[in-house]
C-alpha cells in the first residue's frame, strides 16, 4: 500500500515516515510541505533519520493524493479541509488526525466521505479509544450526582484547547448520559463563576514542557472520586494508530469512519 504524508517534516510527519517504513504491507511513497517550508527537495527518509529513501519532499499535494493509495494528515484545519476535498476528487483514503476543527470545517470533511474514504480520530491511540468507551459506559451507570471533569495536559507548542482528545472524552461522557454535549460543556472558568451547575461536563487545560498528552476523566460525588487516566509517553502511539487505520481502510467503501471502527469498538 502506497502511503503519503502531508506535513511530512513536522514532528508527527517524521514519526509517520518512520512508522510506515517499519510496518509490513505498506511503504512511504511521498510527502509534501507548504511552499514556505525550508525542507522542500530534501529526502523524506533522511529528514526522519531512517536513511535516504530516494523520495524528495514536494509542494504538490494534489499530485500526492492522485498517486497514493492513502494519505495521512496531521496538519491544520484549513489545510485538512482542502486535503479531504482531494481525497473525494480522487477517491482515496484520507486518515485525519487534525484537531481544532470548527463545526463548519467538520461538515465539509464529512461531505467528502461521499467519494473518499475518510477516517478521523481525535486521538489515534488504542488506549485513548478504550478510555473513551470506558468513559461512556461509566457515565451511563453513574447519575448526575457524580460531577464529570476532563483534565488534560500537553506540551507548550499545542495551539488548540481543550484538546481534541479531551473533547472526545467529554462527548463520550455526554453520550453515556444521553445529553447534548454542547449544552452541558463548561470549557473554561475564570472569576466569580458561581456554583458548579449540576450535570455540566467541565474541562481543565494545562500546557507546559514536552508532555505528549495526559488525559483524566474524573467522576466526583460526595465522599468519592473515580478517575480514569491515559498518559501518552511518545507520539509513536499516534503514528501506529494512523498507519493501522490506513491499512484497515484498504478495502473499505467510500464513507466516514473513525478509530472506533478501525479498532472494532463501535457500538
Amino acid at each position: 500500500m502506497k502511503i503519503g504524508i502531508v506535513g511530512c517534516a513536522g514532528r508527527m510527519g517524521r514519526m509517520l515516515v518512520k512508522q510506515i517504513s517499519e510496518t509490513s504491507g505498506c511503504t512511504v511513497a511521498g510527502g509534501t510541505e507548504p511552499e514556505t517550508s525550508p525542507f522542500i527537495g530534501q529526502d523524506i527518509g533522511e529528514l526522519a533519520n531512517i536513511g535516504a529513501l530516494g523520495i524528495s519532499i514536494s509542494t504538490d499535494t494534489e499530485h500526492l493524493f492522485e498517486q497514493m493509495d492513502a494519505v495521512i494528515d496531521f496538519t491544520a484545519p484549513v489545510a485538512t479541509v482542502a486535503h479531504a476535498k482531494l481525497a473525494e476528487k480522487y477517491g482515496k483514503i484520507h486518515v485525519i488526525g487534525t484537531t481544532g476543527l470548527t463545526n463548519e470545517e467538520q461538515a465539509e470533511i464529512t461531505q467528502c466521505g461521499n467519494s473518499g474514504t475518510i477516517i478521523q480520530g481525535a486521538n489515534m491511540s488504542l488506549g485513548v479509544n478504550l478510555l473513551a468507551q470506558l468513559t461512556k459506559k461509566v457515565a451511563a451507570i453513574l447519575d448526575d450526582d457524580f460531577d464529570i471533569e476532563i483534565l488534560e495536559m500537553h506540551h507548550h507548542h499545542k495551539v488548540d484547547a481543550p484538546s481534541g482528545t479531551a473533547l472526545l472524552l467529554g462527548k463520550s461522557a455526554a453520550a453515556g448520559r444521553g445529553v447534548d454535549h454542547d449544552a452541558v460543556a463548561d470549557r473554561g472558568r475564570d472569576g466569580i463563576t458561581g456554583a458548579r451547575k449540576k450535570g455540566d461536563i467541565g474541562y481543565a487545560v494545562l500546557r507546559g514542557g514536552n508532555v505528549v498528552g495526559d488525559h483524566t476523566v474524573l467522576f466526583a460525588a460526595e465522599n468519592e472520586i473515580i478517575e480514569v487516566t491515559h498518559k501518552a509517553g511518545d507520539r509513536s502511539i499516534f503514528a501506529r494508530g494512523a498507519v493501522r487505520a490506513a491499512l484497515w481502510a484498504k478495502d473499505k467503501p467510500a464513507g466516514n469512519y473513525d478509530m472506533m471502527d478501525v479498532l472494532g469498538l463501535s457500538d
